[in-house]
């Protein structure tokens, strides 16, 4: 890991909320970079940058993870990147069958 990855200062605290949570690198400099959502942080002048991505659970599960990014700039108007985390939005079960071939299995079952 790099602390001036993708021209942003990287704080060791950053860095190492990343290895601890296995989040790459690059997807949270990419959710910082293009995000799908923004808002204020608690910590004055910071923002918390949001994107969701699919992943695939050991289980063969399907489900999403939202990364969230917490940056400011400092006085020399850079950015620093203050720390990084994901939590699970939602999950998906594998081979779930959709409504409607279960209601065309119900119509046709044999008596």
């Amino acid at each position: 890991m790099d602390n001036n990855f993708g021209g942003v200062i990287w704080t060791n605290h950053a860095l190492q909320r990343l290895r601890e949570r296995g989040i790459k690198q690059g997807d949270a400099w990419a959710t910082w970079r293009n995000p799908q959502q923004s808002g204020y942080a608690s910590s004055k002048g910071a923002w918390v940058y949001y994107k969701t991505y699919p992943v695939r659970l050991r289980n063969g599960a399907s489900g999403y993870e939202k990364i969230e990014v917490v940056a400011k700039q400092n006085e020399r108007k850079q950015w620093v990147i203050l720390s990084v985390w994901s939590r699970p939005v939602y999950e998906t079960k594998k081979n779930t069958k959709s409504f409607m071939s279960l209601l065309v299995k119900r119509i046709f079952k044999k008596k």
